[in-house]
């Protein structure tokens, strides 16, 4: 009976730990529980509210009345302000800069000349739009059309043009849209020279600052044309639509664009003091917006931002030994121009560290990479310059003087025991 009571308390006594503190422990747990996943809850609304890191640009209070807009350095490359860049919008006449860009690589290559003779298609003289007022049978030079492309942007001399080096513009824009993966242009399509609405044609902001930086670069001498403040053909005479040209500041480039579904484009380069600032701006609702908003865009990048040139193209470095070699060292060079850019007043901690090999071996090709430049930016590597070799080193056929010198010391023991076998005395015979 004693048993039974005292398993009876023990049963009662575990359930009475279990009652008073079991609901504390399970509810320290739920609650626990509860605030980590309203925490993690919290966090994730948090980091997905969270906005994109702004540009510097765009932190400093800079905004573009346009859809899209970007503002680069011309030098570098280097992006300054980005407002929608990547939106993909009908291009207008921004396709003539593509149009001019093959055409330029056709006379470099020797394929057309400027003072060839174009006959006008019936094609290109039924075109709409923007016109430069060639007849149809008219025999015009190639250097006209450009001209009448880049200032009065006739889309006329585009279709012109476009027989004239391919045969066909459906051949051309063929060319163009090579051209424009061989440059990068990820969000860019053609379907004319010209601009003109077509189903499927755009491109994007960013796209056309890349394009316009590579075909100052490899042509520079189409800024002439595009600096050009009016142009007549035929007794009639049009002006550039880039209003920006007559502002005397430093603007000497690029392009104008405008269509119904996109509004009115422009895109400017201007250099000011040994810097080139490219300015887009795309879909402002009036044509009366562009050049002020394209300005805002161009007078922020020179007023903010410096372009310091680290590294000149062909700045030598060295020498270096050559091991094996027919010359014993070797002076590197620069293979391009070191350039970066960083906000005004930090130029000075820009800095330029060699990484030099010890030794080379021969042989070494005529610019052969034998060693870079690291470009540093307040500390970080911002840029690498590869160093090549001006010449080229062949290799020696003559062992270098250690071996020789080997070979003689080896030699010089023979000779020495040789001598001394032959001088040393003979035992006397019995």
């Amino acid at each position: 009976m004693i048993r039974s009571h005292k398993q009876m308390w023990m049963i009662f006594l575990i359930f009475f730990f279990f009652a008073f503190f079991s609901p504390d422990q399970i509810y320290s747990k739920t609650s626990k529980a509860s605030r980590e996943t309203k925490a993690g809850s919290k966090s994730k609304t948090s980091r997905k509210a969270e906005p994109s890191r702004p540009t510097q640009a765009t932190s400093g209070g800079l905004q573009c009345d346009a859809q899209s807009a970007v503002l680069m350095d011309g030098l570098t490359g280097k992006i300054l302000y980005e407002q929608s860049p990547n939106q993909k919008i009908p291009p207008a006449s921004f396709v003539k800069v593509m149009t001019l860009y093959i055409a330029y690589d056709a006379i470099r290559a020797g394929q057309i000349k400027m003072d060839d003779l174009v006959t006008v298609s019936e094609r290109a003289w039924r075109m709409q739009g923007s016109k430069m007022f060639i007849k149809v049978g008219d025999r015009v030079k190639v250097e006209d059309l450009m001209k009448g492309i880049a200032i009065s942007s006739g889309n006329d001399a585009c279709i012109a043009m476009a027989e004239h080096i391919s045969g066909s513009e459906e051949a051309f824009v063929t060319k163009m849209n090579e051209k424009a993966k061989l440059l990068g242009l990820k969000d860019s399509q053609f379907k004319n020279s010209h601009g003109m609405p077509a189903d499927d044609q755009y491109t994007t902001a960013m796209d056309m600052a890349v394009l316009s930086k590579r075909y100052i670069e490899d042509h520079p001498e189409a800024l002439v044309l595009h600096s050009t403040v009016e142009f007549e053909y035929n007794g009639i005479r049009q002006g550039n639509r880039n209003t920006l040209l007559q502002k005397n500041i430093g603007v000497d480039g690029l392009k104008t664009g405008h269509v119904e579904e996109s509004g009115y484009h422009l895109v400017a380069t201007a250099k000011r003091d040994g810097q080139r600032m490219i300015a887009v701006v795309m879909g402002c609702d009036r044509v009366r917006k562009r050049a002020p908003e394209t300005q805002k865009l161009l007078e922020y990048g020179f007023k903010n931002f410096s372009t310091v040139e680290a590294i000149k193209k062909g700045a030598s470095f060295g020498p270096i030994k050559v091991r094996r070699g027919k010359v014993d060292q070797l002076t590197l060079i620069a293979a391009e121009e070191g350039r970066v850019t960083v906000a005004k007043g930090k130029e000075n901690l820009v800095t330029a560290v060699p990484q030099l090999p010890t030794v080379v071996e021969a042989p070494i090709q005529k610019d052969q990479v034998v060693a870079k430049v690291l470009i540093q930016n307040e500390g970080q590597i911002v840029k690498e310059v590869n160093l090549i070799a001006p010449i080229g080193v062949e290799k020696s056929l003559i062992p270098p003087w250690p071996v020789l010198a080997g070979i003689g010391f080896g030699l010089a023991v023979i000779l020495i025991i040789g001598f001394w076998w032959f001088r040393r005395p003979k035992p006397k015979k019995l």
